[in-house]
């Protein structure tokens, strides 16, 4: 052991974070693209029928949900480290196909190569639980909060790649940004190269090692149930609001550029305050945090129905990227008490699997509801519909505090 480990106990944990800070930023920037452009990319490829533009945003989530349990169990074998590299290989695969698809003019093949984006994004947000596995408990909320901050800057990046690089093939349009998007995933696969975790067990070892609980034993415990049901129900109505965001604003009239622009606000929002959300979560305790993101969420939806400007869409972003980070950091850190060290890859895996499905069929519902009401009326339901789910979640915050009450009495 180091003499630095010895003073201090989360270096090595402080410079993983800070590695996959900087990686975040780039492979991150991979998400903003494929969100900001995706509905946008499939209103331009279909004909007739618009009911299927945020089909791609959706196949993206799809592929998170399903690579989410594969990518913690590969990791948990071949390490960290070659695990989130191995990510970077398939999301660059996914963008290259998603670029030839849209100068081919294919939708379908469209979603697929979306699809292969989100299973390599499922590697990017396993960052965060990386982050947490080493150092001292006091860390790992500020650790999450760290590699979270990343995303600020892939917040900057992601969306002026699209708006710099999506006539690079003109007259094809969207098709650069996606392109551009491969060289950001190699950049953040060299970033990743750097990073030392202890290395995984070999087959031998994992034979006879303690692999923990039974899944169904930690997922039924109330504060998993509570985090995930947090978790699920902020991102889930982020991915609901941001996807039909773009949609919107074209309804209104605005112009791409417009919405993505609104895209990098909302994104650099999401974003921006983990450089204190750990200290918050330190000074007030993740709960409250979480609870704060809720209604910050809600405040968000009232901004989008008081009225159709670009200031109202703009402000409602800025305000769901907000709630968003508290409730999602703050989930994600209510989690972390509920697994031991051995149990991580499976009930991480399960958390994400869970997660990204209920975030994918929230993008999908967003297409479907505007493309049933007429007009902006679409995107008033879509922020009516914030209400009764932040509402849910605020309930089973209560009731995780009134059983924990009840345990100690």
């Amino acid at each position: 052991m180091t003499s630095e480990a010895i003073t201090d106990p989360n270096a090595s944990a402080r410079r993983n974070a800070l590695i996959l800070s900087v990686a975040q930023a780039l492979t991150g920037a991979a998400a903003p693209i494929s969100i900001a452009l995706g509905g946008l990319a499939g209103f331009y490829l279909l004909g007739q029928d618009k009911s299927l533009a945020t089909a791609p945003v959706t196949g993206y989530n799809i592929g998170v949900a399903l690579m989410a349990l594969p990518a913690a169990m590969l990791m948990s074998r071949i390490g960290r480290r070659l695990g989130f590299m191995s990510g970077c290989v398939v999301g660059m695969a996914g963008m290259l196909l998603s670029t030839w698809a849209i100068i081919q003019g294919n939708f379908w093949m469209f979603c697929i190569g979306m699809l292969m984006n989100g299973a390599g994004g499922a590697f990017t947000q396993q960052y965060r639980f990386a982050a947490a596995d080493q150092g001292t408990t006091d860390f790992k909320p500020k650790a999450i909060s760290w590699v979270l901050a990343g995303g600020l800057f892939a917040a900057i990046v992601g969306p002026q790649t699209a708006i710099y690089m999506s006539d690079f093939f003109t007259p094809v349009e969207f098709a650069g940004a996606y392109f551009a998007g491969t060289f950001l995933l190699f950049a953040g696969m060299i970033v990743l190269s750097f990073l030392k975790f202890e290395k995984p067990m070999s087959k031998e070892d994992r034979k006879g090692a303690d692999t923990g609980r039974p899944l169904s034993q930690i997922v039924s415990q109330p504060k998993f149930i509570v985090s995930v049901t947090c978790a699920v129900g902020t991102y889930a109505l982020m991915s609901f609001v941001m996807t039909g965001a773009p949609l919107a604003m074209a309804l209104c009239g605005f112009e791409p550029n417009h919405s993505t622009w609104g895209i990098q606000w909302h994104v650099m929002a999401m974003f921006g305050p983990s450089f204190f959300t750990g200290n918050l979560i330190a000074k007030f305790g993740k709960e409250r945090i979480v609870g704060a993101g809720l209604v910050i969420l809600a405040i968000c939806a009232l901004v989008a129905l008081s009225g159709i400007s670009l200031t109202h869409f703009y402000v409602a972003l800025i305000l769901l990227g907000i709630g968003w980070n508290f409730g999602f950091i703050g989930a994600t850190a209510m989690l972390t008490d509920t697994y031991r060290p051995e149990e991580k890859a499976k009930a991480q895996g399960a958390n994400d699997f869970i997660l990204f499905g209920m975030v994918a069929v929230g993008s999908f519902m967003s297409g479907q509801t505007l493309n049933a009401f007429q007009g902006t009326q679409g995107w008033d339901v879509i922020n009516y519909i914030v209400f009764p789910v932040v509402g849910i979640c605020l309930l089973s915050l209560g009731w995780l505090k009134l059983k924990d009450r009840a345990a100690v009495v």
